[in-house]
């Protein structure tokens, strides 16, 4: 299934303007995946954090996420767990990503979105 990371790092073709996508569910889950405080301290320079916490805020699943990136983020443990949790815990099964630029819309079918 789609994840949240996945989602971060997705722009609508051949646009300026087309990212963040925003998602419109019909299917999503929370799975369990084993936590990387590594992994997940090494995408905080990845991934655009405000696109993210307005995405989990327009998608009304509870997250422990701030407004802003803590500067002691890599040692701040409920910080990293927070952000592991959105990124890659919560999957995007079923619905559309519609492009905020020309509003087109994309498919996600099986967790796979078509960027087509």
């Amino acid at each position: 299934a789609m994840k949240l990371l996945t989602h971060n790092m997705l722009m609508s073709p051949g646009t300026h303007n087309g990212f963040p996508l925003r998602i419109e569910v019909e299917q999503m889950e929370e799975v369990e995946v084993e936590y990387n405080a590594d992994f997940t301290s090494r995408m905080v320079g990845k991934v655009e954090y405000k696109a993210l916490v307005d995405t989990v805020a327009s998608l009304n699943v509870e997250s422990k996420l701030p407004a802003a990136v803590p500067d002691d983020y890599a040692s701040n443990e409920e910080f990293l767990q927070a952000l592991h949790h959105v990124l890659m815990e919560i999957e995007i099964v079923a619905g559309t990503l519609v492009c905020p630029e020309t509003a087109k819309r994309f498919p996600i079918k099986d967790g796979i979105p078509s960027m087509l």
